[in-house]
C-alpha cells in the first residue's frame, strides 16, 4: 500500500508530515477489528465470568453466603491473604533493590542476575513446586535435618509461602527496571552533587520517579499471588482446612461435587481479581494525567 506525506512544517518548528488517507483504515475495516475483539473477549472473558458468578448464585443467595462462610473455605481466604500478604511486601523490597543495582550500576554478571530475575517465567509453577520439595521434603537435601529440629516447610504454611515468592517475585523489578533505567543519572549525580547521602537521593529522587510502575508492579505480584495453583498445589498437600489456598479450596470442593460452594469461592476469587484490574486501570490513568501535567508544566510529575 502506497504512502504519501504532505509536509505541514516550517523552517522555525522543524519538519513534521501529516499522513494522507492512504493510512487510515476504512470504517469496514475498523469494524471488523472492533468485532473481532469484542468476540474474543465475550468467548473467553465475558462468558466464562458470567457462569462463574451465575453458577455461583444458582441455589441463591443463601447457598452462595454458605459456601463462602464453610469452615475450610474461610481457612482458605485467611491461608491466601497470608501468603499474600507476606509474599508482596518482601518482593517489592527486592524488586526495587533488583531495579535499583540493575538500573544504576554496571557490575560483573549484570546479565546473569537479569536472567535469575526471569526464571519463574520460564520454569512451570510445577516445577518449582517440585525443587522446594526435593529441597525442604523428608527425602529431600535438608528434609531430615529439618525433621530432627521440629521444622516443617513442605505441607505447611511456610512452603507455600515460599512457594508464592518464587513464582511471583520477577513482577515488581521487571515492572521498574525499564523507568529505572530510563531515569538516567543526571537527577541524581545533582542531588549527590548538591550534598545528599545516597539514601537521600534514592528516597528523594529516584524512587519518587518510578512510584506508578512500582505500584503497577505490586499489583500485578499480588494478583499472581493469590491467583497461584501449580506451585502451591505441590508443596501444600491439600489438607483441608491448613493447607489449602482459594484455588486448591476450589479444586477439591469442585471434585466433591459442590458446585455452588466451588463456584461461590472462585466468584470472590474474580471478584479481587475484577478489583485488582480495577486498580490497576486507575493507575496507569493517574499515571498518564501525572506525565501530561508535567509535560504541560515542563517538569517532573
Amino acid at each position: 500500500m502506497a504512502t504519501s506525506l504532505t509536509w505541514t512544517g516550517s523552517k522555525s518548528s522543524g519538519p513534521s508530515f501529516a499522513a494522507s488517507g492512504a493510512l487510515t483504515e476504512s470504517a469496514s475495516l475498523r469494524w471488523i477489528l472492533i468485532g473481532t475483539a469484542l468476540v474474543f473477549l465475550s468467548v473467553f472473558l465475558f462468558l466464562p465470568l458470567a457462569v462463574v458468578f451465575s453458577s455461583a448464585l444458582e441455589r441463591g443467595i443463601g447457598a452462595y453466603l454458605a459456601g463462602i462462610r464453610d469452615p475450610d473455605a474461610l481457612s482458605a481466604i485467611r491461608l491466601t491473604l497470608l501468603a499474600a500478604g507476606i509474599a508482596v511486601p518482601l518482593n517489592m523490597v527486592f524488586g526495587v533493590a533488583a531495579a535499583w543495582a540493575l538500573g544504576k550500576f554496571d557490575f560483573i554478571g549484570k546479565s546473569i542476575l537479569i536472567s535469575l530475575i526471569d526464571l519463574p517465567f520460564s520454569v512451570s509453577p510445577v516445577v518449582s513446586g517440585f525443587i522446594y520439595v526435593l529441597m525442604f521434603g523428608l527425602q529431600g537435601l535438608l528434609g531430615p535435618w529439618l525433621i530432627d529440629h521440629g521444622i516443617r516447610i513442605i505441607f505447611a504454611v511456610p512452603g507455600i509461602i515460599l512457594a508464592t515468592i518464587f513464582v511471583t517475585f520477577p513482577f515488581v523489578a521487571r515492572e521498574l527496571l525499564p523507568t529505572v533505567q530510563a531515569q538516567g543519572n543526571d537527577e541524581e549525580e545533582a542531588a549527590v552533587s548538591l550534598g545528599a547521602s545516597g539514601w537521600q537521593t534514592f528516597w528523594h529522587v529516584t524512587l519518587p520517579n518510578a512510584r506508578w510502575a512500582l505500584i503497577y508492579g505490586v499489583i500485578l505480584c499480588n494478583a499472581r499471588a493469590m491467583g497461584e495453583f501449580g506451585a502451591v498445589s505441590v508443596v501444600s498437600g491439600h489438607i483441608r482446612g491448613l493447607t489449602n489456598t482459594m484455588p486448591l479450596h476450589i479444586e477439591v470442593v469442585y471434585d466433591d461435587y459442590q458446585f455452588v460452594a466451588a463456584f461461590a469461592v472462585a466468584s470472590l476469587l474474580a471478584l479481587l481479581g475484577l478489583v485488582t484490574l480495577a486498580v490497576k486501570s486507575l493507575i496507569e490513568w493517574q499515571a498518564r494525567r501525572a506525565a501530561q501535567i508535567a509535560q504541560a508544566g515542563g517538569g517532573e510529575p
